[in-house]
C-alpha cells in the first residue's frame, strides 16, 4: 500500500523497516519498564530482547531466502534488501530462541520463567511488525472483490491477511498478559503463545496467496504449524501433570 514513507534527498524511509524498529522499541521499552516494577534485572531483559531480535531477524531472513532460493540465486543483492520485506517467523523463532536461551544460560537466568515474562511482548512486536507487511504489500492474501482492499503494488484487490494476522497477534498478546496476572507454572505462558500462534498461522494460511501448497493442500507453514501445535499441547499437558 505504502512501501515508502518518505524520501529525503538520497535517504529513503521504508514502511517495513520502520515498523520493525517501532515493534522492537515499543516492546523493549514496555518490557524493561515492567522488569523494573517487578525488581528484575532490566538491563539483562533488554539485552536479551536485543540479542533475540537481531538473531531472530537474521534467522527469519535466512529461512525466507532458502524458501525462495531460485529468486535470490538470480538476484543475490536482494538478500540484504530487508526494506523490500521477506522474513519468515519460523526461521526467526528457531535462531532467536537458540541465541536467547544461550544468553539466558550465560547470565544464569531461569529460562522458562524469563520466557514466560517476555513472550507476550513478542506477540505485541509481531502485531506491530505485521502492519509493516500491510504497508509494504508482502505476505499478501488472495484476490477478493468482496472482502479485500486494493494494493497498489499488486494492482489488485486482495484479502488483507496482514491486518488479520496483526489483530490475531494483538489478541494473543492480551490473552497472555491476562495469564500473567496470577502465578503460573514455568513454561505455561510461553507454550500457550506457541499454541495460539500455531492456530492463528494455520488459519491465516488458507487466505494467503504467497505460499504454495506442498502437502495435501497444505502450505509449508501449515505443516510446521501442525508440528508446533502438537509440541505445544504436549508440553502444556506435561506441565499440568507435573503440578499433581
Amino acid at each position: 500500500m505504502h512501501p515508502t514513507i518518505c524520501t529525503i534527498g538520497l535517504f529513503t524511509i521504508y514502511s517495513y523497516g520502520s515498523m520493525l524498529v517501532l515493534a522492537f522499541i515499543t516492546s523493549a521499552l514496555l518490557l524493561t519498564a515492567r522488569a523494573k516494577q517487578q525488581n528484575r534485572d532490566a538491563e539483562a531483559i533488554f539485552n536479551f530482547c536485543f540479542t533475540a531480535f537481531v538473531s531472530g531477524v537474521v534467522g527469519a531472513r535466512v529461512f525466507y531466502v532458502l524458501q525462495n532460493l531460485g529468486y535470490y540465486f538470480k538476484n543475490p543483492l536482494e538478500i540484504i534488501m530487508l526494506q523490500h520485506g521477506g522474513l519468515s517467523w519460523f526461521g526467526g523463532l528457531m535462531l532467536g530462541s537458540i541465541s536467547g536461551i544461550v544468553y539466558l544460560k550465560k547470565k544464569k537466568l531461569p529460562v522458562y520463567r524469563t520466557l514466560d515474562f517476555i513472550i507476550p511482548y513478542v506477540a505485541l512486536a509481531q502485531a506491530i511488525g505485521r502492519i509493516g507487511c500491510l504497508l509494504n504489500g508482502c505476505c499478501f492474501g488472495k484476490e477478493s472483490e468482496t472482502a479485500g482492499i486494493y494494493f497498489e503494488v499488486h494492482k489488485a484487490v486482495l484479502i488483507p491477511t496482514q491486518l488479520y494476522s496483526s489483530l490475531g497477534l494483538l489478541a494473543i498478546y492480551l490473552v497472555l498478559r491476562f495469564m500473567q496476572n496470577k502465578p503460573r507454572p514455568q513454561g505455561q505462558v510461553f507454550f500457550t503463545y506457541l499454541l495460539l500462534y500455531s492456530i492463528k498461522r494455520f488459519t491465516i494460511e488458507f487466505w494467503r496467496a504467497d505460499n504454495e501448497a506442498i502437502f495435501y493442500g497444505l502450505t509449508l507453514f501449515q505443516v510446521l504449524s501442525i508440528f508446533l501445535f502438537v509440541i505445544s499441547v504436549t508440553k502444556l499437558i506435561l506441565i499440568k501433570i507435573s503440578r499433581h
